[in-house]
């Protein structure tokens, strides 16, 4: 019967020190995302999460909290827009652009009527 405590203990201190350490790594994360904030108060949080790291993690998530979910949702928000800035650059043209871009050049004489066709043909497919 010992055995299935010990066990239990083990699972709930592992799920306890997990959960601890996604905290503070989220805490050191917000102090360095936080533009607003000054190198002098970096320097006293970071201080307090080494030396009282539990009572200065809940602290800062009881006074920086609200700010902390800001950021948070600023910096998903501009990858989001990053991924589709990436995406749209990647994804090349629309097919109309490619079409204007032939008919340019062909109004430009760089090609010819059959050439202009087959770029057309290639947009459309």
């Amino acid at each position: 019967m010992s055995n299935f405590w010990d066990v239990m203990l083990l699972i709930l201190s592992s799920f306890v020190f997990f959960a601890y350490l996604i905290v503070m790594f989220q805490v050191v994360v917000d102090l360095f995302r936080d533009s607003t904030l000054g190198g002098g108060s970096r320097v006293l949080w970071i201080i307090g999460l080494i030396v009282l790291p539990f009572l200065t993690a809940l602290l800062y998530i009881l006074t920086r909290g609200r700010g902390m979910t800001e950021r948070q949702r600023s910096a998903v928000q501009q990858s989001q827009s990053d991924a589709e800035a990436y995406i749209r650059q990647v994804a090349g043209k629309s097919p109309a652009a490619q079409i204007a871009e032939a008919k340019a050049l062909l109004d430009a004489g760089t090609i010819n009527q059959d050439e202009y066709a087959k770029l057309k043909a290639k947009a459309l497919a």
